[in-house]
């Protein structure tokens, strides 16, 4: 919690009268989320609304019918959208993995409720380890010095998107859910967890490295933030 209140605090996220909307997967770190920045709504010195949604991609084993009710339990506006994505990859993904595909897809159904809805800020639940792994990703394989940026403002202007969580370590998010009971959604990515994918290759290659080296993602954030201060639109 002190991780996620100094992200916000250094990189600007929340304003007063913000309009928050979080993509809630389900999985134990959007969760995590859900209940911190729910938390925070009842102290913070400024005032500002959140909701979650859930975009479903209609891939077999993926469940998450009990978020509804859990989200209605904290008082909490839910949305919820469903849309073939994994059959649309078949047709449409050209030289892509499917994760970013189901990714894009997501995003822009999520901007679509933001505006539909009225919020102005998107909330992702991506962690440091997910940033270390996108900046591996980037340079081995695109030539490029890039990770997800903490606030910036999408293409179209209309809606900023925040990552709260670029202090926080995934195995803290495993924690948390664990000991705050929340209701993790099983299999939150059915289609990623039945296949490897090479954001899990840079997973295990940073897990043996940090084995080595335990000041390694503290060393990866110094060299990051730079990235993931950049403002401009994804």
């Amino acid at each position: 919690m002190r991780q996620i209140g100094r992200a916000i605090a250094d990189y600007d996220m929340i304003r007063e009268g913000d309009r928050l909307l979080l993509g809630l997967s389900g999985g134990k770190d959007s969760l995590s989320l859900l209940y911190i920045l729910n938390h925070l709504k009842s102290y913070a010195p400024i005032k500002f609304d959140l909701a979650a949604m859930t975009v479903d991609p209609e891939v077999e084993g993926f469940d998450p019918s009990h978020l509804k009710t859990y989200t209605s339990e904290l008082g909490i506006p839910y949305f919820y959208e469903q849309q073939p994505i994994a059959k649309q990859a078949e047709e449409q993904m050209k030289n892509d993995s499917f994760c970013s595909f189901c990714s894009r897809m997501k995003r822009g159904i999520m901007y679509s409720t933001c505006r539909r809805e009225g919020y102005n800020v998107l909330v992702l639940a991506q962690h440091l380890d997910d940033l270390a792994e996108s900046f591996l990703m980037s340079a081995f394989r695109g030539g490029q010095l890039r990770t997800m940026k903490a606030n910036y403002t999408n293409k179209g202007g209309d809606v900023r998107i925040i990552r709260p969580m670029v202090y926080v370590r995934e195995r803290q998010t495993a924690d948390f859910a664990r000991e705050a009971n929340l209701p993790v959604v099983p299999d939150s990515c059915p289609a990623c967890f039945a296949m490897p994918t090479e954001r899990e290759h840079m997973k295990q290659l940073l897990a043996s490295e940090e084995s080595h080296n335990k000041g390694l993602f503290k060393s990866l954030l110094t060299a990051m933030r730079p990235l993931i201060d950049r403002q401009q639109a994804e």
